[in-house]
């Protein structure tokens, strides 16, 4: 089983990923969708968390090899970016949504050297637009921005366009395309499923109108 299977696999099996065509979820923007992806709930899980953070590390050995730093988005790319780093035996950030209103006014979290080379680490990617906000924050620290490793991504054509806008090289573990194949293979989802899961990738603002 590849590694994109296997992961998906997992969060189908610990529920971290629910799928349900016919009753659709409402996303905190109002976006209404067939699927719901909570990544944090692999935390609770070791033996899931540890396979996600090795083969995280080997995907950034081999697409980002002079990778110097890894960051975490905050909130819930902290976990799995100090898992990573572990791994990796590399240091470690956090980015916040914005800087602080106390203190040193800091965004950037732990000790960042400029002209270092960064991966930042985010748990999924819907349209991108707050892992293209942390690097741009992470950019102007003086980080040299190798690019952003995700567990997950819903391939949405927004989220496509506003990496490939910002020259932003992504990489994830799986992804919604694999996830519809392994629910379907497990009997997560019936093949009747299959074609609404696939309308909304291509046009979930109008999906089901």
């Amino acid at each position: 089983m590849t590694i994109e299977k296997t992961i998906a696999k997992h969060l189908l099996d610990i529920k971290a990923v629910s799928l349900n065509p016919n009753n659709p979820f409402t996303w905190a923007s109002g976006m209404k969708s067939p699927i719901y992806c909570d990544n944090r709930i692999t935390m609770g899980y070791p033996a899931v968390r540890k396979e996600i953070a090795q083969d995280m590390a080997d995907l950034i050995r081999e697409n980002y090899p002079s990778v110097e730093v890894i960051a975490g988005t905050a909130t819930a790319g902290i976990p799995h970016a100090a898992w990573v780093a572990e791994v990796l035996d590399l240091p470690m950030v956090y980015i916040r949504s914005k800087a602080k209103e106390h203190g040193k006014g800091n965004q950037i979290e732990g000790r960042l050297v400029p002209g270092q080379k960064m991966v930042v680490i985010e748990d999924l990617i819907s349209t991108g637009g707050s892992v293209i906000d942390a690097c741009g924050a992470a950019a102007k620290e003086g980080a040299e921005i190798l690019g952003v490793a995700a567990i997950f991504t819903y391939e949405l054509p927004k989220g496509l366009e506003n990496f490939k806008k910002h020259e932003i090289a992504l990489k994830t573990l799986t992804n919604y395309t694999t996830l519809i194949e392994v629910a379907l293979e497990t009997k997560a989802i019936e093949q009747e499923d299959v074609s609404l899961l696939k309308q909304w990738k291509k046009d979930p603002v109008n999906w089901k109108k």
